[in-house]
């Protein structure tokens, strides 16, 4: 039982403990979360999954994250921008990502939305929100759910018309791009 601290992954290795329930976590703990993630297209991508995610648990997007790219032109701003009510029928139907009417809706609108930004707007803005950094966290308790950050991130990208973006999908965002490192202290993917 884990007191939230890191613990030794499958190479002994310490890490989050919530990195080390699957094998795919351990390769996103690894290679992706915490990362610096740039690029509109690439954004829009992890501000999506993660509206998809809300409610689930990161595992079960994780595992269709390729069905999600299929199904959503890899997640291309100007295509997803496109997508007809003969699209939406697609995704609604599509057993290989997670058919929530609500999220699936939010994900078309989000795109038509973007589609009117210019190049670079949207990296921009969410990286205006990145915090100064602060102290490595200890154990996952130190963690927090939401910061005046991600409410602040979250109220812009509302006001920008940008849907299922509420202040904790919005920092969960900041966590999987970079915006933070949340890898606690004794992890051996922490970059500070």
């Amino acid at each position: 039982m884990s007191d939230g601290t890191a613990l030794a992954g499958p190479d002994g290795a310490l890490r989050c403990p919530w990195a080390l329930s699957a094998a795919e976590y351990v390769a996103y703990h690894d290679e992706e979360w915490g990362r610096p993630v740039h690029g509109d297209d690439a954004l829009f991508e992890r501000l999506s999954l993660e509206a998809f995610q809300s409610g689930l648990s990161w595992i079960t997007i994780l595992r269709r994250r390729p069905g999600f790219r299929a199904a959503f032109a890899d997640f291309r701003i100007a295509s997803v921008a496109t997508f007809t009510d003969g699209d939406r029928e697609r995704l609604l139907a599509d057993p290989g990502i997670i058919r929530n009417r609500a999220k699936v809706d939010a994900t078309l609108a989000n795109a038509r939305v973007l589609a009117d930004w210019s190049p670079g707007e949207l990296d921009e803005l969410i990286w205006s929100h990145a915090p100064a950094a602060g102290p490595a966290p200890k154990a996952l308790g130190d963690v927090p759910a939401i910061t005046p950050e991600s409410t602040a991130l979250s109220k812009a990208l509302k006001k920008r018309g940008l849907r299922f973006v509420g202040p904790t999908t919005a920092y969960a965002l900041m966590q999987a791009c970079g915006l933070v490192d949340d890898h606690l202290a004794d992890c051996v993917a922490r970059r500070t």
